[in-house]
């Protein structure tokens, strides 16, 4: 027999007045010169602690407010340990474009990885398909990568002011004291990766 899309066997019957609302907050890239906005928000569906959230209700407000491309920093044990094990296959069944990006917690993705991730949000953005970003909270990784965005689309940005923009529209918990290291860390390997890039560039094309 097969089950529905949201029904798990461990869930617990919250009424409707004690769920977490899920928050979405929508960054505008108009800031950097782009006229999108970039989505932030907390883990659909997710039962942890204090926190009781209907992955049903979740994914109908992403629907409603027009989502069409979901990153995903979560691994899969987060995932089953906030017991949303299916959410990626949920969100490919409710038509989401899903890009499971996922690094761990209180750490930053590998230079590699975090390029993959910012080209592939570029393209979303460019493509007009309205993208949101999450992790568990939705304020550190969530908050490293919108941070690195606003510095890779913009040569004027600074990571201070870039941290001050996402706190401005994310909250005062985003972007906790490790985050701001390593975005500046990822700042500075960021554009020496773009720098190299540009002399390979410019090498093959002058052969």
């Amino acid at each position: 027999m097969r089950t529905s899309e949201f029904d798990s066997s461990s869930d617990d019957e919250v009424g409707e007045e004690e769920l977490t609302p899920l928050h979405i907050s929508w960054l505008p890239l108009s800031i950097v010169g782009c006229p999108q906005f970039l989505g932030i928000c907390a883990l659909p569906g997710c039962k942890y602690k204090e926190i009781r959230r209907c992955l049903q209700k979740d994914i109908e407000e992403l629907q409603n407010q027009g989502v069409q491309d979901v990153f995903v920093f979560c691994t899969r044990g987060e995932l089953s340990k906030y017991r949303v094990p299916s959410l990626l296959e949920v969100y490919q069944q409710r038509g989401f474009r899903v890009h499971h990006m996922p690094f761990l917690d209180g750490d930053a993705p590998e230079l590699n990885q975090c390029c993959q991730i910012l080209d592939e949000l570029q393209i979303s953005l460019k493509n007009d398909r309205r993208t949101v970003i999450h992790c568990y909270g939705g304020l550190g990784r969530s908050g490293l990568i919108a941070a690195c965005l606003l510095l890779q689309l913009s040569v004027t940005m600074t990571p201070n002011k870039a941290i001050e923009i996402l706190r401005q529209h994310r909250g005062g918990g985003a972007i906790q004291t490790f985050a701001i290291h390593l975005i500046l860390h990822l700042h500075h390997s960021l554009l020496c990766h773009c720098y190299s890039k540009q002399i390979v560039i410019r090498s093959v094309t002058s052969d």
